[in-house]
C-alpha cells in the first residue's frame, strides 16, 4: 500500500504537536493498558496499521500473545483484569459512538476502576488512537514500527 499523504511531512508543524500530545498522554497510564486500548481502537476502526504498531509495541513491553489475539473476544477471555475490562468497554463505547449511546453502563464499570483524572487520561488516549485510526486508514498509510519509533524520537 502507498500512503496518499506522508503524515509527518505533510504538515509538520501541528504533526509535531500531535505527535508530542499523543507521546504525553500516552505514557500517562500504565504501559500494557494503553496499548490493549490501541489495539482495540484499531481492529474496530479496521486499521491494520495501528494493529501492526501497536501489537508491536505491546510485544516488546512483554504482552502475551493470547492477550492480544484474544482482545477481539476480550468479553469472553478471562485473561483480562476487571480494570483492562472497564478500559476496553470505554474504549468501544467511545469508538463506537455512532452506533448508539449506549455508553452508561461502560461508565459504570469505568468510574468503578479508574479515578477522574485516569479516567480523563483513558478517554484523551482513546481520541488519539481514533485519531491515528482516521489518519492510517484515510491516507493508505502503513510504517513499519521501527521507523515509527524512528521518527516519533525524531520529531520530539
Amino acid at each position: 500500500m502507498t500512503a496518499k499523504v506522508n503524515l509527518l511531512t505533510a504538515a509538520p508543524d501541528v504533526m509535531k504537536v500531535w505527535s508530542s500530545a499523543a507521546l504525553k498522554i500516552g505514557a500517562s497510564l500504565e504501559p500494557s493498558l494503553i496499548e490493549l486500548v490501541k489495539i482495540r481502537s484499531s481492529q474496530i476502526n479496521g486499521c491494520a496499521n495501528c494493529i501492526n504498531m501497536h501489537a508491536t509495541e505491546a510485544r516488546s513491553q512483554g504482552e502475551t500473545e493470547q492477550r492480544i489475539y484474544l482482545l477481539s473476544a476480550w468479553r469472553e477471555a478471562p485473561c483480562y483484569t476487571e480494570r483492562e475490562r472497564a478500559a476496553l468497554g470505554w474504549t468501544e463505547a467511545l469508538t463506537r459512538l455512532s452506533e448508539g449511546r449506549t455508553h452508561e453502563s461502560a461508565y459504570a464499570a469505568l468510574k468503578a476502576q479508574f479515578s477522574d483524572e485516569e479516567q480523563m487520561k483513558l478517554t484523551l488516549m482513546i481520541n488519539i488512537i481514533n485519531g491515528w485510526n482516521r489518519l492510517s486508514v484515510g491516507f493508505g498509510t502503513w510504517i513499519e514500527p521501527a521507523a515509527a519509533k524512528a521518527a516519533a524520537s525524531a520529531a520530539a
